[in-house]
């Protein structure tokens, strides 16, 4: 017995021991409860932070948008045009590209005519520039189709320079759709498709946008007006398809040599910003009718002027017509036409191919007359077409035979 008490007292020690780690395991758990609850607090708190960054990139993109605006006196003047004054700027010009020391580089051409889009009235400007810098032909053609407003519903843009050892081409097109302003842009070294990329812009955001197209139509109707109004600041999309602003301003009236005489020609500022911060300015001066005397980059050696009397080289592709210069029409870089000689191109393809598939009988005929053609050889392919062809004359298909009566 004596022993047996021993041994529980010693093993008393051990329980305090343990009733102690178990109420240290105790006093731990609401540590613990408390980590816990901190990590979830943290996981809970992500959300937030990422709603808060994407918050922060909006403000950034609407700070973007605050920043580039169009003025009220500019989206004022768009909306004051009228049908008179938009009939006055339906005419076309040529002018021609010249260097400093009186050479001709090229020619440079813009007509805005009355048309339908989607049966739909508006004004189709089409302005193309051609000539060669250094031996290499290079060329910019812009088609737009506006508003009576000069708002933009479709336009093409298409750079190109010919190298010796392959071509570099820049397309870019821009279409409403719905209450979007869609995109798209690529630009082709040989074959390869270097870069490609497709934005769009809710058309609220473009509020006063001027566009290639769009701002050549703008100048003539200042022009006519013969006074541009103070902070006449539009926005455009500059090369990377970002929000930029371009400015129009007032420059002094000067004289020019036009025709063969002195005359007084009003002149307008362009100014359009860039994201890299590189701005380009032109100075256009125009004749009292809204024609172009003068057009030129600030810095650049190259000017494009209105000139009577051409060289015997550019002669050929000039024509009067009503006292007027007639540009020769290049279905091909026309939208318009473009898409009614896809759509003729398809139908035909389609008819041909369709009496192809009803008349069997002409593949096996031209395949004897290919086959028959290469194993004679002839010298005179014509003279051996007409000794083939002749007996087939006296054929008749089942289908022409006349039906005889039966006896």
């Amino acid at each position: 017995n004596v022993s047996d008490e021993a041994v529980s007292e010693e093993s008393k020690p051990e329980e305090e021991f343990k009733a102690s780690d178990e109420a240290v395991s105790e006093e731990s758990k609401p540590e613990e409860e408390f980590k816990a609850s901190d990590e979830a607090v943290s996981e809970e708190s992500k959300p937030e932070e990422e709603f808060k960054a994407s918050d922060e990139a909006v403000s950034e993109e609407s700070k973007i948008e605050a920043e580039f605006q169009a003025s009220d006196e500019a989206v004022s003047f768009l909306t004051s045009i009228e049908p008179e004054e938009l009939q006055k700027c339906v005419f076309s010009e040529t002018l021609m590209v010249m260097s400093e020391s009186g050479g001709i580089l090229g020619e440079f051409s813009v007509s805005v005519e009355f048309t339908h889009r989607a049966l739909e009235p508006c004004v189709i400007l089409h302005a193309r520039s051609h000539g060669a810098i250094d031996g290499s032909p290079c060329g910019t053609t812009v088609t737009a189709y506006l508003t009576a407003d000069l708002e933009v519903l479709e336009e093409d843009y298409h750079e190109y320079v010919k190298l010796d050892s392959y071509n570099v081409e820049k397309r870019s097109h821009m279409v409403q759709r719905g209450k979007q302003m869609v995109i798209n842009k690529f630009t082709v070294m040989g074959e390869d498709v270097t870069e490609e990329e497709c934005v769009s812009y809710p058309m609220s955001v473009l509020r006063g946008l001027v566009t290639e197209g769009s701002s050549m139509l703008l100048m003539r109707l200042m022009a006519l007006r013969k006074k541009v109004p103070k902070n006449m600041v539009f926005i455009i999309l500059d090369q990377s398809l970002h929000i930029n602003q371009t400015t129009f301003s007032e420059l002094d009236v000067k004289e020019m040599q036009v025709r063969g005489e002195t005359v007084e020609v009003f002149g307008l500022e362009r100014m359009v910003g860039s994201a890299d911060a590189d701005h380009s300015t032109w100075h256009c001066y125009f004749l009292d009718n809204g024609y172009l005397a003068s057009r030129k980059q600030v810095g650049s050696p190259v000017t494009m002027k209105f000139i009577q009397e051409l060289s015997k080289y550019q002669n050929h592709n000039q024509q009067k017509q009503g006292g007027r210069m007639k540009i020769p029409l290049v279905w091909q870089e026309d939208m318009q036409l473009y898409s009614l000689y896809l759509d003729k191109k398809d139908f035909l393809k389609a008819e041909h191919n369709s009496y192809l598939r009803e008349h069997p009988e002409l593949r096996a005929l031209l395949s004897d007359f290919i086959q028959d053609l290469l194993i004679v050889k002839p010298d005179n392919i014509f003279q051996f077409a007409r000794e083939y062809f002749p007996p087939y004359s006296t054929y008749h298909s089942p289908e022409s035979n006349p039906k005889t009566p039966s006896p």
